[in-house]
């Protein structure tokens, strides 16, 4: 019989491991996946979870609310990275995880769930990037008052299947750790920025930390809005994370920087870079392509640059 029931769904993914594939072979990238898998389908029942079902390099849980699941994802978090940074091989890709988790109602049948609540994670799971657990303000509502202060709330996501957007959070690392996931190899200045300014059709603003994020997208609700048919509704995100400017693809084509002159162009699908110096980001296709649609950056620091809007 259906039983309609109330709990926190969270939805795990391991990113990186078409690299493994590709670097390790079949059978060994096989291996690491599987065993990644087991990892954090342990870490969901020792904090009193239930896997629900395994989703190739991810899986799907339940647990009866929300802080047995936030406490179990930043275990995940800690285990991946433990065992990617001791048994890796510098040569070797890195998988990284997200974690999306919604508190609501859904409906088991035969050991599956079904329901709004699976949904909602489901599709707020393409919304995270390397690293990152996202949840909703009502799967937030029943925190702890301390715990609630380690979240910090993102912008509201139109998520596929869904009229309304939804109200989005994002769990911080804990004081003294950095999550922050860069995939560009330079590393970032070490004098901490304060502002970015960023120029898109002859308008240029400038924005510190307390008035991100930014969003980037084709939707009018967007910060800056591009209106071109290669770029997603919510397709970027700019914020203040872990000392750095980030930018984290949101989108479905991708998002791609260039620094300064280089003519080297990161790509980011679903993950994140950390913004430095100045250059440009493009949305759905190389900055190489004619007529791509671009926004501008540059980093900077208010004791030798005028913060006000050109």
């Amino acid at each position: 019989m259906p039983q309609t029931v109330t709990c926190t769904v969270l939805f795990a993914d391991l990113r990186g491991s078409t690299s493994l594939y590709e670097s390790l072979g079949n059978a060994e990238a096989a291996s690491v996946v599987t065993q990644s898998v087991s990892v954090v389908g342990r870490i969901i029942e020792g904090q009193g979870g239930r896997v629900i079902k395994t989703l190739g390099d991810g899986l799907m849980a339940v647990f009866k609310g929300p802080l047995p699941a936030i406490r179990a994802a930043e275990e995940v978090h800690e285990s991946i990275d433990r065992v990617m940074g001791a048994s890796r091989p510098a040569s070797q890709p890195v998988m990284r995880v997200q974690i999306a988790m919604v508190h609501g109602e859904m409906i088991e049948v035969a050991g599956d769930c079904f329901g709004d609540a699976v949904n909602v994670s489901a599709r707020l799971l393409d919304a995270a990037g390397d690293n990152e657990t996202l949840l909703t303000t009502q799967t937030l509502e029943p925190l702890p008052p301390e715990m609630r202060k380690r979240f910090r709330r993102l912008e509201r996501l139109h998520l596929r299947g869904r009229v309304e957007p939804v109200e989005v959070w994002r769990l911080e690392p804990r004081r003294g750790q950095d999550a922050a996931s860069t995939m560009f190899g330079d590393s970032a200045p070490t004098a901490a920025p304060e502002g970015i300014r960023l120029a898109s059709e002859g308008v240029s603003r400038i924005h510190t930390v307390r008035s991100l994020p930014v969003i980037i997208g084709r939707s009018h609700e967007a910060n800056y809005c591009v209106d071109d048919s290669r770029v997603s509704r919510s397709h970027a995100r700019i914020e203040w994370h872990s000392g750095n400017f980030q930018l984290t693809d949101l989108s479905s084509n991708g998002t791609y920087v260039r620094f300064g002159r280089q003519s080297e162009v990161v790509t980011l699908r679903r993950g994140a870079c950390t913004l430095h110096g100045r250059g440009v980001i493009c949305m759905g296709v190389s900055p190489n392509v004619l007529n791509a649609p671009t926004i501008s950056f540059e980093i900077l620091r208010f004791d030798d640059t005028d913060p006000q809007p050109i």
